[in-house]
């Protein structure tokens, strides 16, 4: 299995820019573990009502889509639990 590049959108490097550095490297972790096993991770689950996933992080919040063809996950937005999702 090919490791999936990762693209992050402004709105989710800003959001890494604005959080502690310790936290901010966990998630950029768990986004690298992601990228090596996609359909294995644990603690994603598919979005409903938009299309999508969403990758739990303590109380953080990474959704991102995956485009299998080009093997690129797509980070949309990482927030805190209550606010990602709207």
């Amino acid at each position: 299995m090919s490791i999936h590049s990762i693209e992050y959108t402004k709105q989710a490097v800003k959001a890494l820019a604005s959080m502690p550095a310790n936290t901010r490297e966990w998630v950029k972790s768990k986004v690298q573990t992601l990228a090596a096993n996609p359909t294995g991770a644990v603690n994603v689950k598919k979005l409903v009502g938009r299309p999508g996933y969403r990758l739990r992080v303590g109380s953080w919040r990474v959704i991102y889509t995956l485009d299998a063809g080009r093997l690129v996950i797509l980070v949309l937005e990482i927030g805190a639990r209550g606010g990602v999702y709207k």
